[in-house]
């Protein structure tokens, strides 16, 4: 198999009174590289490591992604970080199980909703607190194969015109999405330069959704499998570390689809032109809709 980066911004070594400002990402963590294959430790400390934001993305207007999400969690060894994810109904939000999982569930955590800057109390965010994880049983840290969670948030969210849930593939829907613009967001680095900051406001770009098969010719492994979709990294333009657990969305109906969730990308680089690889959402409905509450459409 050819060497691969993984997308993991999202956990971080820190207190649980830390800010965000002030964390890691996961992959500086001897605790990330311990879990993962052989073949993916060799990148450790080579300058084959990954860009860090949605790159060559532009800033989002406030509420122009209501279904946004930022999760900070907190882990038994005092460890925590924050990911992205979406709001799926009143109750869960939805992300990556690389996101929430570091040998056991974390212990606690905060989700945030209504978010433009994550660094500022906004009056449109609710920040709800959480203490259910689902992690999908089969997940495998080493390759994160069927890298999906779900959140069960404390209390219910309020909707308004800065938190809305996004919409799921309904179960009888087998299109495979290629050829669609695909729409990302999150909050991941905006520099490639060494110790630049996460983005503080929600950053997205967009490119065209492409086949598995052309997933697989392009980086000639086979990573890529039937539970992964796809996004072209024409003109650099990518999810990278920090956007982790964050949407793959398209436009349907004047509304929102999401159709994956962030995971993985390069080793060459998330502006190297390389697909970006997504959990595919529609191959994991009958597990999203048995945990969580989602009124799954058939």
């Amino acid at each position: 198999m050819k060497t691969i980066d993984l997308l993991i911004g999202a956990l971080a070594l820190a207190s649980a009174s830390v800010e965000l400002s002030k964390v890691k990402h996961i992959e500086e963590l001897d605790e990330f590289w311990a879990q993962l294959h052989a073949h993916l430790r060799i990148l450790r400390g080579t300058k084959m490591a990954p860009d860090n934001r949605i790159v060559n993305g532009e800033e989002a207007q406030p509420g122009q992604f209501p279904y946004q999400v930022v999760i900070m969690s907190y882990f038994q060894d005092g460890t925590g970080g924050w990911c992205g994810a979406t709001l799926v109904s009143q109750n869960y939000v939805m992300t990556a199980a690389h996101c929430v999982f570091r040998g056991s569930a974390p212990t606690h955590g905060t989700v945030t909703l209504g978010v433009h800057n994550r660094q500022v109390e906004e009056e449109t965010q609710q920040r709800i607190n959480y203490d259910t994880v689902n992690v999908h049983p089969n997940y495998s840290s080493t390759n994160l194969r069927n890298d999906i969670a779900t959140i069960k948030m404390a209390t219910p969210a309020v909707f308004n015109d800065f938190v809305q849930p996004i919409d799921l593939p309904a179960v009888s829907d087998d299109r495979t999405f290629a050829g669609w613009t695909g729409v990302i967001s999150g909050f991941g680095r905006i520099s490639d330069e060494t110790g630049s900051p996460a983005s503080d406001v929600v950053m997205y770009t967009s490119n065209p959704i492409i086949t598995n098969a052309d997933c697989q010719s392009a980086w000639n492994t086979n990573l890529i499998q039937a539970q992964n979709i796809c996004l072209s990294g024409e003109g650099g333009r990518s999810v990278c570390n920090g956007d982790s657990g964050g949407p793959l969305a398209v436009r349907e109906n004047n509304r929102s689809l999401q159709v994956g969730i962030a995971s993985f990308v390069h080793s060459s680089g998330c502006a190297s032109g390389f697909p970006a690889g997504f959990v595919r959402v529609s191959h994991f409905l009958t597990w999203i809709g048995q945990n969580s509450d989602v009124v799954l459409r058939d």
